[in-house]
């Protein structure tokens, strides 16, 4: 039987089809690690009591204490906030690659035989950090983007909100090449309340444009991280002999020799992956260059931290 700990892995959570237990299994594994952690508050644990006050809630009474000292108490909760939150997911069709998983399915629901899309990676962790938000009361909306500004979902802090939001996930394809600077600018004209803005993208995009997208949503006073999301593949070109490369956009077709080109190749993807990453920190945003093999409670304690640090 696996733990909860094992579904933090991709290649793990991959096998659980239903997206609305891949995130749940992926939240509980995130939780059982958090024991020893400062971020244990923000578990379903309640952190201290106060005294019961005409109108609480009685289902948060602690029986336990009422019988050791025959009084009423309450349980709460660290994280008990209004926090608003908008995932952002990029679902163009660069995001349907995955190195190992040959043709297969691009939706998030039915991953390649082997792999994980980028597409997929970035679903399951957005399902998750729904998942969270939502058992913290927290308001969670969704941002389809990649094209264009595809779908919205205003945030809302109830379990139907997190049907709506896991229902539009599990169907949402990647199809169409990425314009994500006018996405972002649609995003922050349609996030009326200030928030935390959650992009999960490739990136694989002009950055200016998407950097001038993320400064409009901070100077709409939201918080902001960014989750590159790349295959190892993509990152490495850990390949040898002669290759084909196909842009997946485009589907623009150059043969070459792997070894001749993987110094170039990395000097020219950290340097991309730098000017985001300079872009990124300059409006006071968070940046998280990661792969489709990096455990999801990376991801997570990312997020959590950027949250602790808002209230």
């Amino acid at each position: 039987m696996l733990r909860p700990e094992q579904y933090l892995r991709p290649e793990v959570a991959r096998r659980v089809t239903r997206l609305d237990l891949r995130a749940k299994f992926i939240v509980e594994g995130f939780l059982a690690g958090l024991h020893d952690s400062p971020y244990r508050g923000f578990s379903l644990e309640f952190s201290e009591h106060r005294k019961y006050v005409a109108g609480d809630d009685p289902r948060r009474l602690d029986w336990t204490a009422w019988a050791k000292s025959d009084r009423l108490f309450v349980k709460t909760y660290q994280a008990e906030t209004n926090l608003t939150a908008y995932l952002l997911v990029d679902a163009s069709r660069s995001m349907a690659y995955a190195s190992a998983g040959g043709e297969g399915s691009a939706t998030p629901a039915q991953p390649p035989a082997e792999g994980m899309t980028k597409l997929a990676y970035a679903t399951a962790l957005a399902a998750a950090l729904g998942y969270l938000l939502v058992s913290q009361h927290d308001a969670v909306g969704l941002g389809v983007v990649g094209a264009g500004l595809s779908k919205w979902i205003p945030p809302h802090a109830s379990r139907r909100q997190l049907v709506r939001v896991l229902a539009e996930l599990a169907q949402t394809p990647g199809e169409g090449q990425t314009h994500l600077g006018p996405a972002l600018h649609a995003a922050a004209r349609r996030a009326k309340r200030r928030g935390l803005v959650i992009l999960l993208s490739d990136l694989l995009d002009d950055p200016e444009p998407v950097l001038e997208g993320i400064r409009h949503l901070a100077f709409k006073g939201h918080d902001v991280i960014v989750f590159q999301i790349l295959d190892r593949l993509e990152r490495d070109l850990d390949l040898e002999g002669p290759v084909i490369l196909e842009d997946p956009e485009t589907l623009l077709r150059v043969e070459t020799e792997a070894e001749a080109i993987r110094s170039a190749y990395g000097a020219r993807l950290a340097s991309f992956v730098g000017r985001y990453e300079v872009g990124v920190r300059e409006v006071g945003a968070d940046f998280a260059a990661i792969t489709t093999s990096t455990p999801f409670d990376e991801a997570l304690s990312r997020f959590l931290h950027k949250r602790k640090r808002r209230f």
